[in-house]
């Protein structure tokens, strides 16, 4: 499936978490499918690793900033450049950012594909319904089929859709910051950036705003 890029949506704030949801990417990179992976390709490996520590202390004053940040490049590879999005219902209850992406992708008219192999539910053996009928209740519980649901949902017409100003002006930031990211040298692994190098890339994707 060259040329598909898919953006991976789910629980990442744990070993066990982040083990499923690269679980799934590589399931579908398997079959020549490129993949988005917050925690890997995004910026929440920076935010995360402060999780447990004094984290407003080592970036001080940015914090806000940050959290548009983040919050920008995900919708813009979200709704702007990957072709679809498998989101992991994964979890005693589903993850409330795969919930809001989840929205996004179907108010954008986006390929939506849902997963769960977990027997946890929070309603009789059910998630909620508001979440479910997204997908119109259909949901794959084996990763290995992940693949053809994709290449199934992707073959299906979907109409275009109209943003509102600020999605469109989050869209555009997350643009600019993909770009800026992408300009880093390749050896400044994510984990490994200062907290002046992420002020630096706030800076530079929000003077236009």
């Amino acid at each position: 499936m060259e040329g598909y890029r898919i953006y991976c949506s789910g629980p990442l704030f744990c070993a066990e978490e982040i083990g499923g949801m690269s679980a799934i990417a590589k399931v579908l990179e398997d079959v020549g499918f490129q993949t988005f992976l917050p925690h890997r390709d995004g910026m929440e490996c920076y935010i995360s690793r402060f999780s447990n520590s004094s984290f407003l202390a080592n970036v001080s004053g940015i914090r806000t900033r940050l959290d548009y940040a983040i919050f920008s490049l995900d919708v813009y590879e979200l709704i702007e450049r990957c072709s679809a999005v498998v989101c992991n219902l994964n979890g005693r209850v589903p993850d409330e950012g795969m919930i809001v992406e989840a929205a996004l992708a179907y108010a954008a008219g986006k390929p939506l594909v849902f997963f769960k192999d977990d027997l946890r539910a929070p309603f009789s053996g059910y998630d909620n319904s508001m979440l479910t009928s997204l997908v119109r209740g259909i949901i794959v519980d084996k990763i290995t089929d992940l693949p053809v649901a994709l290449i199934n949902r992707l073959s299906q017409k979907t109409d275009p859709v109209s943003l509102s100003s600020d999605l469109k002006k989050a869209i555009s930031n997350g643009k600019r910051i993909s770009s800026i990211l992408e300009s880093l040298p390749e050896k400044m692994f994510k984990k490994k950036w200062s907290d002046e190098v992420i002020r630096q890339v706030i800076d530079a994707s929000l003077t236009k705003e």
